[in-house]
């Protein structure tokens, strides 16, 4: 078992090994086990490779200059200077932060940036400021929209962040596609096949495969095939590029470069700079009174809880397997996986630093 202060300290030093200022390295240190800590495994400290990775190829500017480009009182594009998005995000969520305080709202998208972690990091950023946050991200071609062999969108994720009064905050944060590309990794290094719906083969059949794009296959879209409605998670996906993507002038569909634990390293001719993200913050005040709203969604969230469910089970809401896993690996620690400690060990043992 290992602290969250000690990974977060190991992934800090890794990070300033390769460049990073202490701050910077601090933030993208808390970002990362944030995931660790909030039970997405596929986001955290086991990515810390990647990160390298993508420094070791050119791809990741440890110092990046971040800058607008671009705004209008409510709105901004920001240049993330090939950063990592780890550094990007949060320092993008505090100047829509800023325009919501102005403005009422605030909503940037951000081009030339990197992989970001965890969208529910940055949305919840909004929540002290009695706003709603909202994150998104395009990523790395591995999914194939509804009826496509060619690998066209990412797993595109969706992060909102709703805060309540008494009760803790509403926080969906959730891929575009059946699984995020993360735990095919996950079961990569367990030795396990994928549950049926995640993947499509090389002919577009369904598979169980859990290295799908090692093969040839793809990813699916949320829904999976068209009859289980993978056209609605084919649309979200889509949404989140064009937000992210289009509109920023990052790259988008095809054209987005990979993180460096997805197979490849390789991108297509691009069409714009780097990975592109979307984020939003809206000032509850400004539809009504904070504290009147965020007491409404206490009632909103006990009545959901207290639906009638079946045998066994409760009726959760969004947000609430992260906060029971986060108290307890606060509490007892965090259990990696033996792979995922051989790749800390290699790191440390390059950059001289102890795990």
């Amino acid at each position: 078992m290992f602290s969250a202060e000690q990974l977060r300290t190991f992934t800090k030093n890794i990070f300033q090994s390769i460049g990073f200022s202490e701050e910077d390295a601090t933030l993208a240190a808390t970002v990362l086990i944030a995931a660790d800590l909030r039970g997405v495994d596929s986001h955290g400290i086991a990515r810390l490779a990647g990160y390298v990775r993508l420094f070791d190829h050119g791809r990741l500017n440890p110092t990046p200059t971040i800058k607008i480009v671009h705004q209008t009182p409510s709105t901004a594009v920001v240049d993330g200077d090939a950063g990592v998005g780890l550094v990007v995000g949060p320092k993008t969520m505090e100047i829509v932060i800023e325009k919501a305080k102005n403005v009422g709202s605030g909503w940037i998208s951000v081009q030339n940036s990197n992989h970001f972690g965890i969208a529910g990091y940055h949305a919840m950023l909004a929540l002290p400021h009695d706003m709603i946050g909202m994150a998104m991200t395009n990523a790395a071609p591995l999914v194939a929209p509804t009826f496509s062999l060619e690998k066209m969108l990412g797993t595109n994720p969706i992060a909102v962040a709703v805060p309540a009064h008494e009760e803790p905050a509403f926080v969906a944060d959730f891929a575009s596609t059946a699984a995020a590309y993360g735990k095919f990794e996950i079961l990569q290094r367990k030795n396990l096949p994928a549950p049926l719906g995640w993947a499509q083969d090389s002919a577009g059949n369904i598979t169980t495969d859990s290295n799908p794009i090692k093969n040839g296959g793809a990813l699916l879209p949320l829904g999976s095939d068209r009859e289980h409605g993978s056209h609605k998670g084919y649309g979200l996906g889509a949404i989140v590029d064009i937000f992210s993507g289009v509109l920023s002038g990052a790259n988008y569909g095809p054209w987005v470069p990979p993180f460096a634990t997805a197979g490849f390293m390789s991108a297509n001719e691009g069409v714009g700079k780097g990975t592109g993200h979307f984020f939003g913050a809206m000032r509850i005040d400004g539809f009504r009174p904070a504290d009147e709203f965020k007491a409404h969604m206490d009632t909103w969230i006990r009545r959901f809880r207290s639906a009638e469910a079946v045998e066994g089970k409760q009726v959760l809401i969004p947000g609430d397997p992260e906060r029971a896993i986060e108290a307890d690996r606060l509490e007892n620690g965090l259990d990696l996986l033996d792979p995922v400690v051989q790749s800390l060990e290699e790191l440390g043992k390059r950059f001289g630093v102890s795990l």
